[in-house]
């Protein structure tokens, strides 16, 4: 079909007629009553945008339906007016729809009209109800002239719609506090998304990690004890790592589902251990105390230490690692440190997933964090800014 012509395909060229339709129901009704004040039901809808803040609501969800049919995410408000700033531009598109509305009434039932009745000129009938033509005396040129009007109800249908629908989305679009809020909103739960993310890699991926590095290492011993060894350390990790999917599932199931089930610092030592487990030589030194740390900061605490733990077993192996964590006034210092074997190239090279995590994590609550090789070794040293009473340091685990 010709592209001036797809709107006669498009549903929303119908709807949009309809919605321009309705607010002149009011109309007619008054029109029985008192036929000499046309004007009184315009007059009406201003103290009606004024005083009922539900009004904006309800001419939101009518635009939705009536004006973009089919639209995932229309650009309309869809809560009652909460300033007045919001009352009056509910009034001003009440009272422009009303107005384009009586043309868009008018337009559909004399338009027609008019075309009939030139047809009509053109085959000898005399008009006598339309003004103008009344005067001439039929002519078979009038045929020539009847699509005239239907080809003008077709733009006026057409640019009426796209009017209403542009003032729609300036008159009952959200605010600029609105659209401020939805962006807050947004910007979390991206957050909580990448938070998520960012559990699983870190849960998921270390106890990967621990069970592919034990299996190996069980595989080129041939010790039936060191299997066995092996297969507890990859049984323990394995449930741990469940117990962990458990905790993000549940907030993927629960959005408002406390945080305080997500492992802490205070819970370090199974990191040391379940790294232990898998041929590393943990050396750990941890001061302060944890348990008083704010529980955002050691709860990124324990997963940049996982996180750095993970990068550990799988770059260089069962290799030398130096792990140190203290908590002073200034907050969480963290530090992790093996020899630079392996596949440390690559980490320099590739960065990777888990070294940004880590990054990442200390952005977002203030902190920084940094990684790479340093005096033959691969460092990560992490702060976390934070509030805490230092206590003295616990003997080397």
């Amino acid at each position: 079909m010709p592209r001036p012509l797809r709107p006669l395909l498009r549903a929303a060229t119908y709807t949009r007629l309809l919605h321009l339709w309705v607010p002149m129901l009011t109309v007619s009704v008054w029109l029985f009553i008192d036929m000499s004040t046309p004007w009184v039901p315009a007059l009406l809808l201003v103290p009606l945008g004024l005083l009922l803040p539900g009004v904006r609501r309800g001419e939101g969800v009518q635009a939705q339906l009536l004006l973009t049919p089919g639209e995932r995410e229309p650009d309309f408000a869809v809560t009652p007016s909460a300033t007045w700033r919001d009352r009056l531009r509910t009034v001003v598109w009440l009272e422009a729809r009303m107005l384009l509305g009586a043309a868009a009434v008018f337009g559909t039932v004399w338009l027609p009209v008019l075309s009939f009745e030139l047809v009509s000129a053109a085959l000898g009938h005399r008009v006598t109800d339309v003004p103008f033509l009344d005067r001439f005396a039929p002519h078979w040129s009038y045929a020539f002239l009847a699509p005239l009007p239907l080809l003008t109800l077709y733009g006026l249908v057409v640019s009426l719609g796209e009017l209403v629908t542009a003032l729609a989305r300036r008159l009952l679009g959200p605010s600029p506090a609105e659209r401020l809020a939805a962006l807050e909103e947004r910007t979390e739960q991206l957050l909580e998304r990448n938070r998520i993310a960012r559990e699983l890699h870190d849960s998921i991926g270390h106890a990967l990690t621990v069970a592919v590095v034990q299996a190996g290492a069980a595989r080129a011993a041939g010790d039936p004890e060191f299997t066995d060894r092996a297969l507890a350390a990859i049984e323990d990790t394995g449930r741990a790592a469940l117990e962990d999917l458990e905790r993000v599932l549940g907030v993927l199931r629960e959005a408002e589902r406390p945080v305080t089930g997500r492992p802490t610092l205070a819970e370090a030592d199974r990191l040391l251990e379940s790294a232990r487990a898998a041929g590393a030589e943990v050396v750990a030194e941890l001061s302060g105390p944890l348990e008083s740390l704010p529980g955002p900061v050691s709860r990124e605490g324990y997963r940049m230490l996982q996180e750095s733990l993970t990068n550990v077993l799988r770059h260089a192996g069962a290799v030398p690692v130096r792990v140190r964590v203290a908590v002073t006034d200034g907050g969480l210092d963290l530090e992790v440190r093996n020899p630079l074997t392996g596949d440390a190239a690559g980490r320099v090279r590739e960065g990777g997933s888990g070294l940004r995590g880590i990054r990442e994590r200390a952005a977002l609550l203030g902190g920084r964090a940094w990684s790479g090789p340093e005096d033959g070794s691969w460092a990560v040293r992490a702060h976390l800014p934070g509030t805490a009473t230092p206590r003295p340091s616990r003997a080397p685990a």
